[in-house]
């Protein structure tokens, strides 16, 4: 347990950003989760909805410092590539 004041007020304000860095991180997981899935259902259509979806989350998680925005180009990389091995076909 902190003894100094500053201490305890770093861990509060911790906790503050650990539960909005988990909400953000859940919404852009799920949302890839859920892209990958319509992939691999082959439902061009609804799976290109999806991956809109999923940039948008993978872009507000790297705007505010969740994730680094490399990691969210090399996320977006990766879903559009499933994307268009599926729509090459």
């Amino acid at each position: 347990m902190p003894n100094l004041k500053s201490a305890k007020k770093r861990m509060r304000s911790s906790k503050r950003k650990q539960k909005r860095n988990q909400l953000v991180r859940g919404k852009f997981r799920g949302a890839i989760r859920k892209a990958n899935r319509l992939i691999d259902s082959e439902n061009a259509e609804e799976a290109y909805e999806a991956i809109q979806a999923a940039y948008r989350e993978l872009d507000r998680a790297a705007v505010k410092g969740v994730i680094h925005k490399n990691k969210a180009a090399r996320h977006k990389s990766r879903l559009m590539e499933k994307y268009n091995e599926l729509t090459a076909e």
